[in-house]
């Protein structure tokens, strides 16, 4: 069973496949326990080895899943005591490998992030929408739905370098073929691991006595004939010098061809049909009766069109074909253009009509998935220095490589076109006279001009030595873990085919001069200006060279992370109830990253000369020239002393009482930034004397401290081409600017867990319950208002503050808003933890085993408030445009034989709402308030995934398996937001199959 994984609790799997070794065995009766982490001597029963396991775990599901290391030497992430039995009360999730091979995923984290518990996850279909974030690609865990920015993900227990300067890692560029277990712990682990572990912990393990070889070939595709995809891995492992001397190594090799965007319209890539351009529409009428607020269906923007639309005036209603010819545009809604200065179209909404022609909308040409691919490369040496001492060092170099569209085209509303522009139709130019204007109003999604790509190259080097094991002490054997990690992100962005904003008004203001069409500027004229005919879709390639020339938007960014961590466990004396047991140590950690962008962007004076990017006159010498994109530059670094001490006594230990343990942590941690900052934990565990049954129960204050991007972010800009001036009632081009603030202090948590659980019972043999509750309290929490809202703050007189933050009306250069962030808001929320498990031997008499398993997640409240004067706190629970469902579960049938297993998955979430501050009302509505606005419809419905796989053992070294994901080809809910690929599959049904082999 070597590599195998298997546990000896009764486990909530993501899978089931039969590898070769496991096909040889019949797996032992089941002991259920879904209790705490713990480390214990060796024994314990063996839990379907076949099927690979989820285990809320135990003592002897951490020895069966590290059964290549000794049982004392297991180390089960939710503590830092590692000493015999020990049980720690902070629950804790094992994933094997078997289970994590059985889900067959080109990428561990998408089998990680499907456990209920972590919501919010990010990944290649989630964050695709963005030009400027640089998280396209990112895989990244969150737990209770807080933010990967406050789950800990850890390599072996250590730390991994950033791929974000946000600080969270990329799963991706992991070692996933040697992955022999991952421990997730729900539930905050401040004092034992440090900073950001406030929703939890995610810990890798890795096989390091590997021996042998082990290879995977996978392939998978979608149901439309898109993401295609190809996984290549191989390991292999041996010792020498009398098997002290250790060696390991893999290599991986991944692509999935992604899923672009579609056309302009509706029309999604690979023919799917479930995207209908769902919008919430704002009346801006609060006080008659009727709901502010209106979903809809194939909404149309009516300030521009695919190739142009003259958007206000007496020629209010002229559109343009793909030749340029002008044609009277189909509103919709029976819309008639009011042609007045405004813009308004009777018989529509503000800013939309209903159907009519929705060819120009732009929304269907975001990416659904991103477009990655992976080169992973991981070794090491470990040389055993004495019976119960190891030296290693170990060297992980990846690199992943993502792409996307943001969107369709370069929409551009609201532009001043001048009648004489020789462009313009001679028609339309006769119209201007007759009405006796000499410019109108104008509005474009480009899509002459093509869709933007943005493309991400991260690499990742890391580089660890340390040393571990066991020393007799005073009498007693202790247990150190000494290492040094260096790691270095490389982090690069380009972004291809997008227009500098200046050189495109040049560009579109066109005149005549000796007989020929040349932009109006002159000083433009004379740095290479070409015009640009904005009417229709056939723009020259000279002029397309000249406001999107060939060296777009790039970001350059490096990351460091250093570590020096020391950690000691062992048990000095023994109580009247057991040993007593602590765990001590201490860490230095120091933080760095700088980043540079193109003079473009980032501004002239602080970027060097760059022949890629020529002066030019007519830029912004200060940056935000691009569309989107304009990256910045930037550096910080910051420092983290620590040191912790954890403690286990325990109190009862007797036939008649039981057998309990109370379990304490402490952790001092000096932030160079911003001072120091206290962590603790206490509970305890208590298996009582009733057959099968525990109870357990944690609390702790926990903390995170503002990372690099937060403190010294370099200003990111992202432009906002539509957005709402309140003051003017127009829509606007604005930029957005994100900057970093150096005053932050760290945000605090408080973390509470009581659980109770029935397993390994003689009387219910098999049968595994437990129920967890869970509450999450964190204040001064690091956030940023968004752009609207500073806005509307202003507007509404609700926060004068925000004021000075915005201009919408900048004569002086573009239109702004400085989005910032501070230690204002706070987050509160609760809920269940259930899970379930049965396992059943040769069933009705059929050879093999049946087990059926589930896990669920109930999420009572998720309570944000921004802790803004005249704004009231938010439940986002149930609210399923984000990510906390009201209810998500993760239900697995398996049924294994030595020769073939069966697999059938069901994933679930419940209905919701758009947000639990709006009043659902369709007449006789109260008045609308920012707080508590009215809305039509506040109904979001949840989704049921069912997923089917199995294997083969074709020989003993040699298993074919397959898998087939949401097999019912289940479409995602409408949505005002186009699509929320954090809950919802927005691929359809997946096909993948392979091989996997060990010698």
């Amino acid at each position: 069973m070597r590599g195998i994984g298997s546990a000896s609790v009764a486990a909530i799997a993501i899978g089931l496949v039969c590898t070769p070794a496991a096909a040889q065995q019949t797996p032992a009766p089941v002991d259920v326990q879904r209790a705490t982490p713990v480390q214990t001597d060796a024994g314990g029963q063996s839990a379907d080895a076949a099927g690979g396991t989820i285990t809320q775990a135990d003592p002897q599901s951490a020895a069966a899943a590290g059964q290549d290391t000794p049982a004392e030497d297991i180390v089960i992430t939710g503590s830092r005591i590692t000493t015999g039995g020990f049980t720690a009360p902070t629950p804790t999730t094992i994933i094997d490998s078997a289970a994590i091979a059985a889900n067959a995923q080109p990428n561990v984290f998408t089998t990680i992030a499907q456990l209920p518990s972590l919501q919010g996850s990010t990944g290649t279909s989630v964050g695709t929408f963005s030009t400027s974030s640089g998280q396209q690609g990112l895989s990244s865990f969150s737990l209770r739905g807080v933010g990967a920015i406050r789950t800990l993900t850890l390599l072996d227990g250590q730390r991994v370098v950033g791929a974000n300067v946000t600080g969270v890692p990329d799963i991706s560029l992991f070692p996933q073929l040697l992955i022999k277990r991952v421990d997730v712990v729900n539930g905050g682990a401040s004092a034992s691991y440090g900073s950001d572990a406030v929703g939890g912990v995610v810990n890798f393990i890795t096989d390091t006595r590997f021996k042998g070889i082990r290879g995977n070939v996978q392939g998978g595709i979608t149901t439309y004939g898109d993401d295609e995809q190809v996984l290549v891995q191989l390991a292999a492992g041996t010792s020498a010098l009398n098997d002290r001397l250790h060696l390991i190594a893999s290599t991986e090799y991944a692509h999935e061809e992604g899923v672009g965007g579609g056309d302009f319209g509706i029309g999604l890539a690979g023919g799917r049909d479930w995207f209908r351009q769902s919008t919430l529409i704002n009346r801006n009428v609060v006080n008659d009766g009727s709901p502010q607020y209106l979903f809809r269906d194939f909404a149309q923007p009516y300030n521009y069109t695919k190739y142009g639309l003259i958007t206000a005036g007496p020629l209010q209603g002229i559109a343009f074909d793909q030749g340029g010819n002008p044609f009277q545009f189909n509103y919709g809604s029976n819309g008639v253009p009011a042609r007045d200065a405004a813009g308004n179209v009777n018989g529509c909404y503000p800013g939309f009509c209903l159907g009519g022609d929705l060819s120009g909308n732009v929304d269907a040409g975001r990416t659904l998935q991103s477009k990655i691919q992976r080169v992973n490369s991981y070794g090491r040496i470990g040389f055993d220095f004495a019976p119960n001492g190891e030296i290693y060092a170990t060297a992980n170099i990846g690199q992943v490589k993502t792409s996307n569209q943001p969107v369709g085209g370069q929409n551009r509303p609201n532009l001043t076109i001048q009648c004489a522009n020789p462009f313009v139709p001679a028609l339309v130019q006769a119209a201007c006279a007759t009405a006796g204007i000499t410019n109108f109003q104008y509005g474009t999604s480009n899509a002459a001009l093509g869709s933007t790509q943005v493309f991400t190259d991260r690499r990742q080097y890391r580089f660890v030595a340390g040393a571990k094991g066991r020393q007799p002490v005073a009498g007693s054997e202790w247990s150190y873990d000494i290492y040094y990690e260096h790691g270095t992100n490389y982090s690069n962005i380009d972004v291809n085919n997008i227009l500098l904003s200046n050189r495109f008004n040049q560009a579109i203001n066109a005149t005549t001069l000796n007989g020929a069409i040349v932009c109006a500027n002159a000083v433009a004229r004379a740095n290479g200006c070409q015009p640009l005919n904005i009417f229709g879709g056939n723009p020259s390639q000279a002029a397309l060279s000249y406001i999107m020339p060939e060296n777009g938007p790039r970001q350059r960014t490096r990351q460091t992370q250093d570590v020096i961590s020391l950690n000691f466990s062992g048990s000095p004396f023994s109580s009247w109830a057991g040993p007593v047991s602590v765990a001590f140590g201490g860490e230095f950690r120091h933080e760095f990253y700088t980043v540079r962008a193109d003079p473009y962007g980032a501004g002239f004076a602080n970027t060097p000369a760059d022949a890629a990017y020529p002066a030019d006159p007519t830029l912004l010498a200060g940056g935000n020239n691009w569309y989107a994109g304009n990256y910045k530059n930037g550096n910080g670094a910051y420092s983290v002393k620590e040191a912790f001490v954890e403690a286990d006594l325990p109190l009862i230990n007797s036939d008649l009482a039981g057998r309990a343990n109370v379990n304490g942590a402490v952790r001092v941690t000096d932030y160079s930034t911003s001072g120091t900052v206290w962590a603790w934990k206490i509970g305890g565990t208590w298996d009582l004397p009733l057959d099968g049954l525990r109870v357990r129960g944690v609390t702790s204050r926990d903390v995170r401290a503002p990372n690099l991007s937060e403190l010294f972010a370099a200003p990111v800009t992202t432009t906002l081409p539509g957005f709402f001036d309140p003051f003017r009632n127009v829509n606007v081009l604005a930029i957005q600017n994100t900057i970093g603030n150096r005053n932050l202090t760290p945000e605090i948590a408080r973390n509470t867990t009581l659980g109770i659980a029935f397993s390994g019972s003689k009387a219910l043999p098999g049968l595994s319950l437990s129920v967890d509750y869970y509450k999450i309290k964190i204040t001064d929490v690091i956030s940023s208002l968004g752009a609207a809202d500073i806005v509307n703050l202003c507007f509404q007189n609700i926060a004068p503050e925000t004021c000075g933050a915005f201009n919408l009306n900048n004569n002086a250069g573009p239109n702004f808003i400085n989005v910032q962030a501070f230690n204002l808001a706070s987050i509160e929320t609760d809920g269940f933890d259930i899970e379930a498990s049965y396992r059943w031997q040769r069933p009705l008499g059929l050879p093999g085993s049946l087990t059926l398993r589930a896990l669920a997640t109930n999420i009572r409240s998720f309570v944000t408030d921004t802790g803004l004067p005249g704004t009231i706190p938010v439940d986002s629970a149930g609210a399923n445009i984000g990510n906390t469902p009201d209810w998500k579960w993760l239900a697995v049938q398996t049924y294994a034989t030595d020769d073939f297993s069966l697999l059938v998955q069901e994933r679930w979430f419940s209905d919701g709402v758009l947000g639990h501050q709006y009043v659902e009302c369709t007449t006789g509505c109260p008045v609308s308030t920012n707080n508590r606005p009215t809305i039509d419809t506040n109904f979001i419905p949840g989704a049921f995934y069912m997923d089917v796989g199995g294997t083969y053992n074709l020989t003993s070294a040699m298993t074919a398996y397959f898998k087939v994901d949401n097999v019912f080809n289940r479409d995602p809910a409408r949505s005002p937001y186009f699509v929320n690929p954090a809950l919802y599959d927005v691929l359809g049904r997946v096909y993948r199959a392979g091989v996997r082999f060990k010698f």
